[in-house]
């Protein structure tokens, strides 16, 4: 399993060395801000070659700029899952229950859905497990070390976009 150390190395950017905003992927496969990606092709057009910041491997810039690179769900998810695993996130509000404005109290949320991507309190997680289509969902405790094998199981196994479809290849060529 990854160590924190790990997770620290593959949720920070090599070119700001800061944690990821906005990961996007280059065809050979090296990750980096958008911010990062943007100033480092800053002269450059659509249709102009650049080169990757660490390979130099040359790719073309795409027809809306470097801001149509696709996004990395890979490191996103692992970006989740250092949120986490902070000391920090053991006071986050329920992401279930505590909707502005609508209840009095703010509960905070012990566990985080793998599946639906949301914090939930204890008493949002029992509802969660009684309900069909949520009761086999995957749920791990905030703020403990949550790098087993049931999170990593799930962690690239679905795409954003379309829900319940399984993640597949992106072609650069065709842009799909």
């Amino acid at each position: 399993m990854a160590t924190a150390k790990q997770l620290d190395d593959i949720t920070e950017c090599p070119i700001c060395t800061e944690v990821y905003t906005d990961p996007r992927v280059l065809p050979c496969v090296h990750t980096y801000c958008l911010k990062c990606i943007e100033a480092w092709s800053k002269d450059k057009q659509p249709g102009d070659q650049l080169a990757c910041p660490l390979c130099r491997k040359e790719y073309t810039v795409p027809s809306n700029g470097v801001s149509d690179l696709p996004k990395n769900i890979f490191v996103q998810k692992f970006l989740q899952m250092r949120e986490l695993s902070s000391v920090e996130n053991k006071s986050s509000p329920c992401e279930a229950c505590n909707v502005e404005g609508v209840t009095e109290t703010k509960a905070v949320a012990e566990v985080y859905c793998v599946e639906c991507q949301q914090k939930l309190c204890k008493t949002c997680e029992q509802f969660h497990k009684q309900f069909k289509g949520t009761r086999l969902h995957s749920t791990v405790n905030i703020g403990e070390n949550i790098m087993n094998e049931r999170y990593f199981e799930t962690l690239c196994a679905s795409c954003e976009k379309h829900t319940g479809e399984s993640l597949r290849i992106y072609c650069f060529e065709c842009e799909v």
